[in-house]
């Protein structure tokens, strides 16, 4: 047998000695003239567990047939997701971050496992993405992504963080227990991504800038007829890419993640994107830092008008054009490396070739000169609240100045406790501590805490602090993945309530306005809570890193 295009799948099925193999693998369908076929594993994050991967088998399916038909052998296999939307605000939340690293964990196993020469995966829910990404980085195989998809709107252009926000109004009285079940039958359709740029829509987007997937293909509703088209592409994309022995690596370079910043930025992005792409980038052996966000941010403009800071969902960015006349602009104005290469064989600058712009009468995309935000939304805040670095969200419409008082909470639950019986007042700087990656342990989001206080009227009169993480869908002014977290003994864990706090996102600081000897004082009296994790999360909490460093496992 000729082992030409099939550098690993070879040793699996070649010779004589390989015949049990063979055997197992026709009982799966392999036919004879299959092995001498390249094969591919279609990595599948279908699952019931959420919509946003409900209905991914059958993109599977159709990217199996596009691989099949253009000369490779397809075997689908599966991994796992959790939904942060329905794990958000308990103690489930913290397998979220979690399952990143079982994503890539699993996803490696199986490839190198099998012997499969080249992978396709197909991620639906927040943390597919990265951990599929991180994933192909670690094995440096002939790899494409596809992303399953946006959600369409729910009525009245709801979506999932219309009913977070409904909690907290429902408990100021503003809606009626009736109102609330209202938003709640009908925000959430059927299958797809959370439906704002939030951290789905987010990553699909910084994905496709990176070059690992198809152009526009990060643009498209999960139930559209063009998203199994795009799978389908993306199969037969497949052996092109093993030709060439086009790897991963060969596309994630600097030039590539500066790409996907950009476009993060310009989208009004998840925070999340941080974490990510610095976890990515440590997989493909790229030198990223956290800085290189505030160095890209100095000339990026925010020039989507998208929830949750905006206006629109991505289902109407989609209508429009999706990214890639963006991607096009950006490209024009000098703020993207056309010169990246793409896993099309073709680099960034060759397929935006022939995209046309935006029709003139759309409201979306805003232009250079009257930007949403002259510069990033994404801020890297240093001081002596954060010495290695936190990440805010700041869109500006919250103001760029925060000064207040302390309200230092150890857990989220005992946060929104305080939210929901009326104890968060104007003026006041919500502390959320222990939730950082060893402390959760994995790190949580904040989403039902800081959407509760957008229900209650108060997203622009307090700020959020947190060792943990915001989900995309988080809007107001919120500092998250305060390092080194509170659980290690970090700043964060000495705050007391009454403390003066100041944030600038001019200066990108975060300062506790306390003096240096009180804090000493303090610090000798500080004991680090006790671990109580067990099972997976004890695992993830003795290897886990710094989110300064995008919180991977080593």
């Amino acid at each position: 047998m000729s082992n030409k295009n099939r550098k690993y799948s070879s040793k699996i099925v070649d010779g004589v000695e390989q015949a049990p193999s063979r055997a197992m693998l026709r009982a799966v369908g392999f036919e004879e003239e299959d092995f001498l076929k390249p094969q591919v594993g279609i990595a599948s994050t279908w699952s019931m567990v959420t919509p946003c991967n409900m209905h991914i088998n059958q993109l599977a399916e159709a990217a199996a047939q596009g691989a099949n038909s253009s000369g490779c052998k397809s075997v689908i296999f599966n991994t796992i997701t959790v939904s942060d939307g329905i794990s958000m605000g308990t103690k489930g939340m913290r397998y979220s971050l979690v399952s990143r690293e079982v994503i890539a964990d699993s996803i490696e196993t199986v490839v190198e496992g099998q012997g499969f020469d080249g992978l396709l995966a197909i991620g639906g829910c927040d943390k597919n993405m990265p951990g599929c990404l991180m994933a192909m980085a670690r094995l440096d195989r002939p790899a494409i992504f596809v992303y399953g998809g946006s959600i369409q709107p729910g009525k009245d252009r709801t979506d999932v963080i219309s009913v977070f926000e409904a909690v907290g109004a429902h408990s100021e009285g503003k809606i009626s227990d009736i109102e609330l079940l209202e938003v709640e039958s009908k925000a959430i359709p059927g299958p797809g991504a959370c439906g704002g740029m939030y951290t789905a829509n987010t990553m699909a987007s910084a994905i496709e800038a990176l070059g690992l997937s198809l152009p526009n293909s990060s643009a498209k509703e999960a139930v559209s007829s063009s998203k199994k088209e795009d799978c389908v592409e993306a199969g037969e994309a497949l052996l092109n890419l093993i030709n060439l022995n086009l790897t991963p690596r060969k596309l994630l370079t600097k030039k590539a993640f500066e790409n996907a910043i950009s476009m993060v930025i310009a989208l009004g992005g998840s925070t999340n994107a941080v974490l990510h792409l610095l976890a990515i980038a440590y997989e493909a052996k790229v030198e990223l830092s956290i800085d290189d966000f505030t160095r890209i941010g100095k000339k990026v403009p925010v020039l989507a008008d998208l929830k949750p800071s905006g206006n629109y969902l991505m289902s109407e960015l989609i209508a429009i054009g999706g990214i890639t006349p963006l991607m096009k602009t950006l490209l024009n104005e000098g703020l993207l490396h056309g010169d990246a290469l793409t896993v099309t064989g073709k680099t960034l600058e060759e397929n935006l070739d022939s995209v046309k712009a935006y029709s003139k009468d759309q409201t979306i995309i805003k232009n250079f000169n009257d930007p949403v935000k002259k510069d990033s939304h994404l801020r890297i805040l240093y001081g002596n609240l954060a010495p290695e670095g936190a990440v805010a969200k700041i869109s500006g419409k919250e103001g760029t100045l925060f000064k207040g008082k302390a309200k230092p909470y150890d857990s989220e639950e005992q946060a929104m406790k305080a939210i929901m019986e009326g104890n968060i007042n104007e003026g006041d700087v919500v502390i959320i501590r222990y939730e950082g990656p060893k402390g959760g342990p994995g790190m949580r989001e904040m989403l039902s805490p800081t959407s509760a206080i957008m229900g209650k009227g108060l997203g622009d009169k307090v700020a959020f602090l947190t060792d943990g993480r915001f989900s995309g869908g988080t809007h107001g002014f919120v500092v998250g993945h305060i390092s080194p977290e509170a659980h290690l003994g970090g700043p964060l864990a000495l705050v007391e309530e009454g403390d003066e706090i100041r944030i600038d996102a001019e200066k990108n600081e975060v300062s506790l306005e306390v003096d240096e000897k009180t804090l000493e004082d303090r610090k000798r009296n500080w004991k680090s809570p006790k671990e109580e994790s067990q099972g997976v999360l004890r695992k993830y909490a003795k290897m886990v890193g710094s989110a300064s460093s995008g919180a991977v496992t080593t």
